[in-house]
């Protein structure tokens, strides 16, 4: 029986060690996707999006893993290590849900996805589905996504500030309409009143937030808490230093930016890009 190795020395993040982990262990096996699915019985497809992190699978695969490797419990135990992360995750969301509803402003930084408050059904459903979601539960949380976006509407909406990095609108969806119906949406939320957006073009170069899209909320009380999300996990963050010190880096890179005038009509300008039919 091969000695169990440490769980540390790796990636700090649970599900993302998890995933580590399952390539290693399949890389010095020295088998493709493909071969381990047919060794094991299961669509080669699920490995591959587990070794991705876009999937943590169940407990009868990772249990078939563990004894395929002869890793006795070590994949078992990683694999509830993300399970209980993700449930922390979700319970630190709904925290931040609940405080975004009461917030009097928020701002926010979006470094490749747009932000759920100016989503289309369209580029909510893609995102979602890319992360794993799929059926009745993709429908449900497109719909509770577009919910959100009432906050922005109404008299009493609170002011709203976000900063798209270029790649954020240089990366389309599969599908054309879609797109250009998302590229519009954007362009009419920023003439409303209590919305400015900007965009933080490539040639600003590199810039202090750069891995992080983050989230700020001045909540009644004047008291400011962020949030910071990745495509493995969202903290919440709430001491006051590490707010204050998030919120120099958004100021820098707000420098950075191109005014929301000029925002505007670069968000017009990569409309105009897009074919009005999909065939051309």
């Amino acid at each position: 029986m091969p000695t169990r190795r440490a769980v540390t020395g790796r990636s700090r993040e649970p599900r993302a060690r998890f995933a580590e982990e399952l390539r290693a262990l399949r890389t010095r096996r020295g088998e493709s996707l493909r071969q381990l699915g047919e060794k094991l019985g299961w669509d080669w497809s699920l490995f591959g999006k587990m070794e991705n992190g876009e999937t943590l699978g169940g407990p009868e695969v990772v249990e078939a893993l563990d004894q395929y490797y002869g890793t006795p419990g070590l994949l078992l135990a990683l694999w509830e290590l993300a399970i209980n992360d993700q449930t922390q995750f979700r319970e630190r969301y709904r925290r931040y849900m609940a405080l975004e509803a009461k917030a009097t402003s928020l701002w926010h930084f979006a470094v490749s996805v747009l932000p759920g408050l100016v989503q289309t059904p369209g580029y909510a459903r893609e995102v979602l589905a890319a992360g794993g979601l799929k059926g009745e539960e993709l429908e449900q949380q497109v719909q509770a996504r577009m919910g959100r976006r009432a906050l922005l509407e109404g008299d009493d909406a609170p002011p709203f500030r976000t900063i798209l990095s270029e790649a954020a609108l240089r990366t389309p969806l599969r599908d054309v309409t879609e797109w250009r119906e998302q590229l519009a949406y954007v362009g009419e939320v920023a003439e409303r009143g209590n919305v400015i957006v900007q965009v933080l073009p490539f040639r600003a170069g590199l810039y202090g937030l750069d891995g992080t899209d983050v989230w700020f909320l001045r909540v009644p009380g004047g008291r400011t808490v962020a949030y910071t999300e990745n495509v493995y996990r969202g903290e919440l963050i709430e001491e006051d230093g590490a707010v204050e010190r998030l919120q120099r880096a958004y100021d820098a890179v707000r420098d950075l930016a191109l005014t929301p005038a000029e925002s505007r009509k670069f968000v017009l300008r990569m409309l105009e890009e897009v074919p009005c039919d999909p065939s051309t």
